[in-house]
């Protein structure tokens, strides 16, 4: 199912204007979350608000937002107030002006949307704006207005659509200078570039977004697995320290000569069947519900082996 649209509205370009929709281009939903318990009675904890001076539990009505300006000192600030200055959505998002892509600061980059035509209209005027802004080469940037604060958008061509990534306000982005201006001034050899430079060559190639696994979130997809069928968790050992590089050459000459081995290994490996790319949370831990599941276990395991201890399944108790 197809998630919501973030927002709707037109997308404008001098007089060509089609009806478009917003959707986020990313997810979380698919990654591991916990939730906080009793460990005596397995129920989820609550969390109330609470007065930091009397201890006493407020009222949503009695809740208001305060900017701070010293200690204890707020600037009391109401709901009308903020409605009186929030910024009235046109539902437009106004093309101002075209970039070239180079002239983005990643550090601007916030998040990215996929913008689609909305409905059955509009499509025509869609493709146009869409195929200016690609043959431009370059990116358009606009503004939108989400949950009544006004946002900057870039956009750029993607396949069929469009993807918007809201970008930051100069004030958000920090100066750099006040982090590197303690970093010294090194000369480096051109014997040493030698070296790393061939290192980067060994490992050089194409951005594949597949052949990266998030190995902490399948640790904990294993864990849980493992957790629900009462097997028993082996505690790995503590990773052994790197040591200190005491030759910069000779660690550099080390890293090159294991890069080639890596190399020979992956050319001895090449045109062996690739693992299952790993898919997200749902589909990894949806089978060990089933019956099917744990007769496969238990055909896999020894017939003499013992039954292993359960580990405990917080539940809901009645009452």
């Amino acid at each position: 199912m197809a998630p919501r649209a973030n927002w709707k509205g037109f997308l404008r370009l001098s007089l060509v204007t089609c009806p478009v929709a917003l959707y986020p281009a990313t997810s979380d939903t698919e990654k591991v979350s916990f939730n906080q318990i009793n460990r005596k009675t397995g129920h989820r904890i609550k969390y109330a608000k609470v007065d930091a001076e009397t201890g006493e539990e407020v009222a949503a009505d009695d809740i208001v937002r305060g900017y701070k300006i010293d200690t204890d000192t707020y600037i009391e600030v109401s709901k009308d107030e903020l409605d009186d200055i929030a910024l009235e959505s046109t539902h437009t998002i106004e093309i101002d002006e075209f970039v070239p892509k180079s002239d983005i600061d990643n550090r601007y980059l916030i998040r990215p949307y996929y913008l689609v035509p909305d409905g059955k209209v509009g499509h025509d005027a869609f493709a146009v704006i869409r195929e200016t802004i690609r043959g431009m080469n370059k990116i358009a940037i606009g503004r939108v207005v989400l949950t009544n604060r006004e946002h900057i958008i870039a956009l750029e061509p993607l396949d069929k659509g469009l993807m918007g990534t809201l970008l930051r306000y100069p004030y958000e982005v920090r100066s750099e200078k006040e982090y590197f201006d303690g970093i010294q001034d090194v000369k480096v050899t051109k014997d040493m570039l030698d070296l790393a430079k061939h290192i980067v060559e060994k490992k050089s190639g194409s951005f594949e977004p597949d052949r990266f696994e998030d190995r902490y979130e399948s640790a904990l997809v294993e864990l849980i697995n493992q957790k629900r069928n009462g097997l028993q968790r082996t505690p790995k050992a503590a990773p052994k320290s790197g040591g200190n590089v005491i030759n910069l050459m000779d660690a550099l000459k080390r890293s090159l000569a294991g890069e080639k081995q890596s190399a020979a290994a992956a050319a001895t490996a090449k045109g062996r069947k690739p693992r299952k790319r790993v898919e997200g949370q749902r589909e990894m831990l949806l089978p060990i519900s089933g019956k099917r599941a744990v007769k496969e276990e238990k055909s896999q395991a020894p017939r003499k082996a013992e039954k292993p201890a359960r580990a405990p399944v917080r539940s809901k108790k009645a009452g």
